[in-house]
């Protein structure tokens, strides 16, 4: 069974078994996350995979799986121990201020600033902050840019506001084309390689000196600010589709399983 839309994979979801396919991405309530599992380990292959799929709903996930190239020291939170265990880390090596990413958090809505990682503390003591969450050490005057992969077509732009330090373009940043770097490119693709995501919008920070980390990854984004537009983007997600299912041949026959 080849499965195209949500509608339908609801309707049979008890019907799926071993050698079916579900295109595109699940839309999931908070909390139906385990239905990806549950998919997965019937055998049910899923286009793009379970791991992106859940990877671009809970930047938690990205800093657990990721954190190799995100900024050093990032870590996801999920209870008062780990903030105890950040706490200790931090302090040893002379962190000033922080940042803390709300875990389903959109549009820079959830990114959150803060003057010491004892200030992070009391308020998750207090319950204000809800767990998990991500924190990472704040990095001073950093660019922001957005490379957008979807096979063969790729689009890079910086997004900047100068009376914001998340440059969001929603509220009031501004965008520039660019070319991003040979390392920038390769942190790009190692990311998609490791979380499974056949394309992808990767954002990432761009230090003062140089350096880049990784900061989010995922499976869809706003384009304000790129080159391409919606059709030019859904056309190549269509065609990226197509191509990995192009392996799903029915024996002897050649051709594509019947939906």
């Amino acid at each position: 069974m080849l499965v195209t839309d949500n509608e339908t994979l609801l309707r049979r979801y008890g019907e799926l078994a071993a050698g079916d396919t579900v295109v595109g991405r699940l839309r999931l309530r908070p909390g139906e996350e385990h239905l990806l599992l549950d998919l997965q380990a019937r055998g049910v292959r899923m286009i793009p995979p379970a791991t992106s799929q859940l990877c671009s709903r809970s930047k938690v996930f990205q800093a657990r799986i990721l954190a190799g190239l995100m900024v050093p020291h990032t870590r996801p939170v999920y209870d008062l121990h780990d903030m105890m265990r950040l706490v200790s880390l931090y302090t040893r090596e002379t962190v000033g201020p922080v940042v803390c990413k709300l875990d389903r958090a959109n549009g820079g809505t959830g990114i959150l600033r803060f003057a010491s990682i004892e200030d992070v503390y009391s308020q998750a003591a207090l319950g204000v902050l809800p767990f998990p969450f991500v924190v990472q050490p704040f990095v001073r005057d950093c660019r922001d840019i957005r490379v957008v992969i979807l096979g063969e077509t790729m689009d890079a732009y910086e997004r900047r506001n100068p009376d914001n330090f998340r440059h969001n373009l929603h509220w009031g940043g501004r965008s520039r084309s660019l070319t991003p770097s040979r390392d920038q490119l390769r942190i790009c693709r190692r990311a998609m390689e490791r979380a499974g995501f056949p394309y992808a919008f990767v954002d990432l920070m761009e230090s003062g000196s140089g350096e880049t980390w990784l900061s989010e990854i995922n499976l869809r984004g706003g384009l304000r600010g790129a080159r391409l537009n919606q059709q030019q983007y859904l056309r190549a997600v269509e065609e990226i589709h197509q191509k990995l299912l192009a392996d799903r041949i029915a024996p002897g026959t050649g051709k594509p399983d019947q939906v």
